[in-house]
């Protein structure tokens, strides 16, 4: 039977996954949603995705494609992953795209947010949502030390080991670090976009940053790791509560 290619744009949350990435014998967000369709259309299908998130780490505007039969109502596949995931996946929306379209290879860019507020003011509520500061973070300083990333480099310094991806060079388009308006100096977020991320790369970026501010690194820290790209070298890693994959552009 002929088939379409299908373009899918969804949210989910990270907490209830082991990573995005289908894998045996681990819940993970590709794994899931492969399964729901399978169980309901009989269709075996291999999601194309534009990125793959680490355990622990939320979207709230994940993109991808996969090929199904044509005569499978496309609204059917929305409502059935949306009752069949309900608090852990939503489908915002779903069409047909052209036969040639990858979410991987035909995104420009890619933009995640961090999120970070004093420990004291999180509830129970927000525990795997928001990364826990001991400390106040200036959000101007912060900028300072972030906007060391911006440009065209070797990231391989600030990636954990993955033979998948053999360049580990990318582009940051830019970084933005302010003060979120409902808790306002308690809470910093932190949009950083690029043409795509290595394994981990935005945790060991901030994670990195953090040290620089609270003084555990020198500040030309990320400046030398960047000059001086090292795979082997040290990764300071922050949480994967606070990240989001933002959005993604095509």
């Amino acid at each position: 039977m002929e088939k379409r290619n299908v373009k899918m744009i969804y949210q989910y949350d990270g907490s209830k996954f082991c990573g995005f990435q289908r894998q045996n014998t681990m819940k993970t967000v590709q794994g899931e949603i492969e399964k729901v369709i399978f169980r309901t259309f009989s269709q075996k299908i291999n999601m194309i995705s534009s990125g793959r998130t680490d355990k622990g780490v939320h979207a709230m505007e994940q993109v991808s494609n996969f090929l199904i039969d044509k005569n499978i109502p496309l609204e059917a596949i929305k409502r059935q992953i949306n009752k069949c995931l309900k608090g852990e996946v939503k489908v915002l929306g779903i069409e047909e795209a052209d036969g040639k379209f990858n979410a991987r290879f035909d995104a420009k860019s890619r933009t995640y947010l961090y999120i970070m507020r004093t420990e004291e003011d999180i509830t129970p509520f927000e525990v795997n949502y928001v990364t826990g500061l001991r400390k106040n973070v200036d959000a101007e300083k912060f900028q300072e030390i972030m906007n060391d990333f911006v440009g065209k480099y070797d990231f391989s310094s600030f990636m954990k080991k993955d033979k998948a991806y053999r360049n580990p060079v990318r582009e940051i388009f830019y970084i933005k670090c302010y003060y979120d308006e409902k808790f306002g100096e308690k809470q910093v977020n932190v949009e950083i976009c690029g043409n795509g991320f290595l394994k981990t790369m935005v945790r060991i970026m901030i994670g990195s940053a953090l040290a620089v501010y609270f003084g555990n690194e020198g500040k030309d820290c990320i400046r030398k790791k960047l000059a001086n790209p090292n795979a082997d070298g040290k990764k300071i890693l922050a949480a994967s509560e606070g990240l989001y994959l933002y959005k993604v552009n095509y």
